[in-house]
């Protein structure tokens, strides 16, 4: 075997290794926060997001790399895409963000502190875990919790609408019992 050969067959071997790491990685990213899912900072343009979807959906697209789960991450790469390309979802996602920094910085600076630091602000070098992890965190928790509430909200509605609906239909059935007594009443 050629040296040509040899690094073609390990150049491949990386490629592989890479888009397998990928794949794997976008399926455990927290699927709420499409930042996470395309590995993109929070401070992201909307070029950047264009740019990071182009890079991973070629690394990955399931025409150009066949894995059991691509598909699914590369639907999951998509929706985080269009989520942050609609203006719309993307205030919304960024206004959960931008909360939990704020929260972020009043537990490190308190309370007595502006809010309105950059994040290259000396404060916030040398954290463990660093500042950007933590907004993150904080943000997972507030998208859970966004999360919950609206699916017990839901839930909530579906049963209401499941006892307006047997209710309406007691009374149908009650309707329908005394229109049977009286005729049989009648016919009496």
């Amino acid at each position: 075997m050629s040296s040509a050969a040899v690094d073609s067959a390990i150049k491949q071997s990386a490629n592989d290794l890479a888009k397998e790491l990928e794949v794997e990685r976008v399926l455990k990213a927290f699927k709420l926060n499409p930042y996470d899912i395309l590995d993109l900072p929070l401070s992201a343009t909307e070029s950047d997001v264009k740019k990071q979807y182009r890079k991973k959906s070629l690394l990955i697209h399931p025409d150009k790399y066949k894995h059991e789960r691509g598909l699914e991450a590369f639907d999951f790469l998509k929706k985080a895409h269009d989520h942050l390309i609609d203006l719309d979802k993307r205030k919304d996602i960024d206004m959960i963000m931008t909360h939990a920094r704020t929260q972020v910085l009043k537990t490190i600076l308190g309370s007595g502190f502006s809010t309105n630091v950059a994040d290259d602000d000396p404060r916030l070098a040398n954290l463990s875990p660093p500042f950007e992890q933590q907004v993150r965190a904080k943000g997972r928790e507030i998208l859970v919790e966004d999360e919950l509430a609206r699916r017990r909200k839901t839930k909530l509605a579906y049963a209401n609408e499941g006892a307006e609906k047997a209710k309406a239909e007691a009374e149908i059935a009650s309707r329908k019992r005394k229109l049977e007594e009286q005729s049989k009443w009648e016919g009496e």
